[in-house]
């Protein structure tokens, strides 16, 4: 491994506040599976970590949320867990640590952005989780995680709960086999003020419908009723576009 690279590393712990005993089990958690794929050296994915980092991810933030909202139910813990393990709050928690900059990426994967690309970043979050994890224990893993929720952990929620068509998608994702479609079925209006409808399917079935001035209002205003359906309990009237 790069002495530099290796140098760049024990800055990273640094931010982290966190110094590994295992520093191929941190190497093992930046390995995206395109570096791997292209080393002539061995070099193991994060992938499998990232499995792991997930399931570690859920459990410590749903404790966390179960124990400081002790009034809130069910369905609430689980949106709530929901926006908080999303892709893009992942991705933003990354960010706070420039974690895309540490990523061992395939030179394809990495001419193409791949160190800012949400996807590739999140997994390796969650590798990293699973990396502190195995080296350091639950508690350690739990502090890490901590670091990066808001303090206010409801009000960050409610205010991605106006992002309608995320929390439907965070919550159907949830089952791999059932897919998601917005599709446009009716335009009107004259040119400066257009009307469009459009129904969202759940497996080709309509679960919600929306009518606005732009499409994209539209399909917010079809995933919120979606959730309406679902007995999700939203909290503002407005949708955003």
């Amino acid at each position: 491994m790069d002495e530099i690279y290796l140098k760049r590393l024990g800055e990273l712990e640094r931010k982290m506040g966190y110094s590994f005993n295992n520093k191929q089990l941190l190497v093992n958690a930046l390995t995206h599976s395109s570096f791997a794929n292209e080393s002539k050296h061995k070099y193991l994915s994060n992938e499998r970590l990232e499995f792991l980092g997930d399931s570690v991810l859920s459990l410590v933030v749903s404790e966390h949320i179960f124990e400081k909202y002790t009034s809130l139910p069910e369905g609430e813990l689980s949106k709530t867990r929901a926006i908080l393990v999303c892709e893009k709050s992942l991705a933003r928690f990354a960010s706070t640590i420039d974690l895309g900059s540490y990523i061992l990426l395939g030179k394809g994967e990495h001419a193409n952005g791949g160190m800012n690309r949400p996807s590739i970043v999140s997994d390796a979050f969650e590798a990293l989780i699973a990396a502190i994890y195995l080296d350091g224990g639950y508690e350690a893993a739990r502090r890490h995680i901590l670091r990066f929720l808001p303090e206010d952990i409801r009000e960050a929620a409610m205010r991605a709960y106006d992002d309608y068509k995320t929390v439907l998608q965070e919550i159907i994702q949830k089952n791999p086999e059932e897919t998601v479609e917005y599709r446009l079925v009716d335009e009107s209006g004259p040119a400066h003020r257009r009307s469009f409808t459009v129904q969202v399917l759940l497996n080709s079935c309509v679960i919600g419908t929306g009518t606005a001035g732009s499409k994209k209002h539209a399909e917010q205003l079809a995933a919120k009723e979606a959730l309406e359906l679902m007995g999700e309990q939203l909290g503002s009237e407005d949708s955003r576009g």
